[in-house]
């Protein structure tokens, strides 16, 4: 198969690694969809980033050389990736060969695609580093250089992906990494080396064809996509299985590749990668939502094994609540803006019904989701659903509360809703301090 444009998925988020299984999983999903590519980058893989230098064991070895096979098996390209920028000397050829060591151990196992990352680090450099490079970017550059020649040396069929320190478009802006770090890394940075990049955001809502060309022209090279639409390590209360969108077509002629490092969650996920592979393989002009309700219902196989237990229109409206980060669905839509009428018109008795209806029919379907044989998927989705089954109970209540106009000079509480224990915490207090504007600013809260 052609893999020279890269497609598939990263694991590359803060949190618990994906399990054996789910690996397993995601390289059949690869293969139904036609995605080549599986970047192994866990985070919270110690011998990643934080104890990068020490060897894999034997087991360690063995496991990795497992998921090599089984890829090449499933079509897909195995890519390993290593993040040494927490600690590493960048003039210290020691720290340099451990690199190759480590890249050693995945060689032997069968592995020919690399990754160095150097995201998520200290703009700052040792005093030995300072003295042999001008700059940030000629130090990046270096290491990767000579690990690409060392991979070439070992096979010229052996890739490597380079992630820079700036990799979106507001970090370049405030130029960290330091002045000029991408057009440097970009003339120092071996031809051959992919670059990644995210956007104009770490999170990108939209990306333009003008905005890659720009990031192209800087580096020299078409950038490869690491996309975290979907990624949502940053906030645990919220999860993202809305189609792959904000990105058109036309991008695909733009860009090296793209990967989607998405949810933690691997059982999340489905949406997000079969609607990433129809962009991917589709023509024309790109349709998210069609792609998004042509996939829904394969996805509604996975929540049980017994025919109609759960119906696709109520899969749907829990979809559209948890839709992308900067937007909800339709459904969800809808529905918020139907709570906020009654809420401020709460004897508009003819909208009354329906909307009770639709509010109660959501939180009856969370509550049946304890009931699917799928217990991963299911405690996957748990806490963020109790969490709506709970708001949408509050609301179910001070509206027909608000209805009666015997109520009219009463205070309404809850006696499942009480101080402290719902939306308690000292996060929510710290959260009571600062409002965010829409413009991204803050000012004190009353």
């Amino acid at each position: 198969m052609n893999t020279d444009f890269l497609s598939g998925v990263i694991e590359g988020f803060y949190g618990q690694p994906w399990s054996r299984g789910e690996r397993l999983e995601l390289f059949d999903w690869l293969e139904i969809s036609h995605l080549n590519a599986y970047l192994y980058a866990p985070k919270d893989d110690l011998k990643l980033r934080a104890r990068w230098r020490e060897p894999y064991i034997t087991d360690e070895v063995a496991a990795l050389r497992e998921l090599v096979d089984i890829a090449d098996v499933k079509g897909a390209e195995f890519i390993y990736a290593l993040s040494p920028g927490l600690d590493i000397t960048y003039s210290n050829q020691g720290d340099i060969d451990k690199i190759k060591s480590r890249f050693d151990q995945i060689l032997d196992a069968g592995a020919t695609n690399f990754a160095l990352l150097f995201d998520d680090i200290p703009d700052t450099m040792h005093a030995e580093d300072i003295a042999r490079f001008q700059n940030f970017a000629s130090a990046h550059a270096h290491v990767a250089n000579e690990i690409f020649r060392f991979l070439q040396q070992r096979s010229p069929k052996n890739r490597l992906l380079f992630c820079p320190t700036p990799y979106c478009g507001r970090m370049a802006a405030r130029q960290l990494g330091g002045p000029n770090y991408l057009p440097i890394l970009g003339r120092e940075l071996a031809p051959q080396i992919n670059v990644f990049w995210t956007g104009p955001e770490i999170i990108s809502e939209d990306i333009s064809v003008a905005h890659i060309r720009e990031i192209a022209a800087l580096l020299r090279r078409k950038p490869l996509l690491w996309d975290n639409l979907h990624a949502n390590d940053y906030d645990g209360r919220r999860f993202f299985v809305g189609p792959y969108s904000g990105r058109p077509r036309e991008l695909l002629n733009e860009v090296a590749g793209i990967l989607t490092n998405p949810n933690c969650e691997f059982h999340l996920n489905y949406l997000p990668i079969f609607t990433l592979a129809d962009f991917v393989h589709g023509n024309g002009p790109w349709q998210p939502r069609d792609s998004f309700l042509a996939n829904l219902p394969f996805w509604l196989k996975h929540f049980d094994s017994r025919e109609d237990f759960l119906s696709a229109s109520d899969l749907l409206v829990l979809c559209d609540c948890f839709y992308l980060p900067h937007s909800d669905g339709p459904e969800a839509e809808s529905l918020l803006g139907s709570l906020r009428h009654l809420i401020e018109r709460p004897r508009d008795y003819a909208a009354f019904p329906s909307l009770i209806r639709r509010a109660h029919r959501l939180r009856a379907f969370c509550a049946r989701l304890a009931e699917i044989e799928n217990r991963p998927l299911f405690h996957a989705l748990s806490r963020r659903v109790w969490e709506l089954r709970e708001e949408l109970d509050l609301l179910e209540k001070f509206i027909l509360f608000r209805s009666d106009p015997a109520n009219t000079d009463k205070s309404f509480t809850s006696d499942f809703h009480l101080p402290k224990t719902f939306r308690g915490g000292f996060v929510p207090r710290l959260q009571q301090l600062l409002l965010q504007n829409s413009d991204g600013s803050f000012t004190p809260l009353p």
